[in-house]
């Protein structure tokens, strides 16, 4: 998970912070030309529209409050998500997309030379922000069968681990149970990251309510079909709240996003039709992948994460590319040999197995 590359930067450049300079920026999956006919199920976006509640929001947005300043700390989301969620207004941040809430948190909690630690492989943001506050990225090895490595976490003494549950890229659930075990054993603080929890079994916002150093944060994203909007959000207790405030951007979320935020965590039941189709739709693209000889990582988000046929990862992507189907692959080490699906419509499914069981020249795998 190293981000270090060599400068090719000009001397006269070096008014750059050396860490910029020396560090590769996140990469986000491949974005298709508009217009351009193709399955896209590599960024993990629902593929439902949101709640029409949330146009109807919009729509109805007076053209004051454009002209004016949105609201610095989302109120009115936080009313609707403190009902929802069932914990205060006060314990709620909102952010420009949970991207945001992320570097919120880092700037936070992480000073230079701090040790961040992160389960290994996992969101490739976080070495990203630990490096913009030039703070040191531990990648602990996951357990066995993608279990929680808590010892080996602790063993580095840091200031702060982050924890994507479900995992990112794999899909995997670590039981909150286990994760009240960390939390229990550090001291520092512990961000569980539920950017797919929409998509799980459990979630781990009780332990907010016991644990001072506990923080989860949350995206509209992907459970609510708003990745174009940009609206995230974290629960922690709100004396903690109350310092991640201090450095947030002051107007973070804009009028627009906040109404639509506000409709669609309202209305759970259009969201939730969402999350069952798409759990439905897990479970048989990847007993139809494993027929084809993919090795499929149980899974608890909206992709699942394969191991493709010999290896060929690289290879299966490209040719997938060809067919008018976007997956993603990660080059880097562990991965090389695998694609990450994202769980699409029934046609969009059905798309992307017919496109693995035939090519020009006969079958894919």
């Amino acid at each position: 998970m190293s981000l270090d590359v060599p400068s090719d930067l000009p001397s006269e450049l070096d008014f750059i912070r050396p860490a910029i300079r020396l560090m590769r920026g996140y990469t986000p999956g491949e974005q298709p030309p508009a217009g351009q006919k193709i399955v896209k199920l590599n960024t993990n976006e629902n593929p439902f529209s949101p709640s029409p509640r949330v146009m109807q929001a919009i729509c109805e947005v007076p053209p004051e409050l454009l002209r004016r300043y949105p609201n610095p700390t989302a109120d009115a989301f936080r009313t609707a998500a403190s009902d929802v969620l069932g914990v205060q207004p006060e314990m709620i941040i909102a952010g420009n997309g949970s991207d945001d809430i992320l570097t919120i948190a880092t700037r936070t909690f992480l000073g230079a030379g701090d040790v961040l630690a992160v389960p290994d492989p996992t969101y490739s943001l976080y070495p990203v922000l630990s490096r913009l506050q030039e703070a040191k990225l531990i990648s602990v090895p996951w357990g066995k069968d993608w279990s929680l490595p808590i010892e080996g976490l602790l063993s580095h003494k840091p200031r702060a681990i982050y924890l994507a549950n479900p995992n990112a890229p794999s899909g995997t659930l670590v039981p909150c149970a286990d994760i009240a075990t960390l939390a229990n054993a550090f001291k520092g603080l512990l961000l569980i990251d539920e950017a797919y929890v929409d998509f799980a079994d459990e979630n781990c916002l009780e332990l907010v309510r016991t644990h001072a150093n506990v923080v989860v944060s949350r995206t509209l994203s992907k459970g609510y079909a708003l990745a174009g909007l940009r609206f995230g959000f974290a629960i922690a207790q709100s004396q903690v709240i109350e310092q991640m405030l201090k450095a947030k951007d002051s107007y973070n979320c804009d009028a627009l996003s906040i109404a639509a935020a506000t409709a669609a965590i309202l209305d759970q039941s259009h969201a939730r039709k969402s999350w069952l189709h798409i759990r439905a739709e897990r479970e048989r693209v990847s007993i139809e992948l494993r027929r084809l000889k993919f090795d499929v990582i149980p899974s608890q988000a909206n992709f699942v994460l394969a191991t493709c046929p010999d290896g060929r990862g690289r290879e299966i992507y490209l040719l997938l590319k060809t067919r008018g189907v976007l997956v993603r692959y990660f080059d880097l080490p562990g991965l090389r040999d695998k694609v990450r699906i994202t769980i699409g419509t029934m046609d969009e499914n059905n798309a992307l197995l017919t496109a693995l069981q035939h090519t020009g020249k006969g079958s894919m795998v």
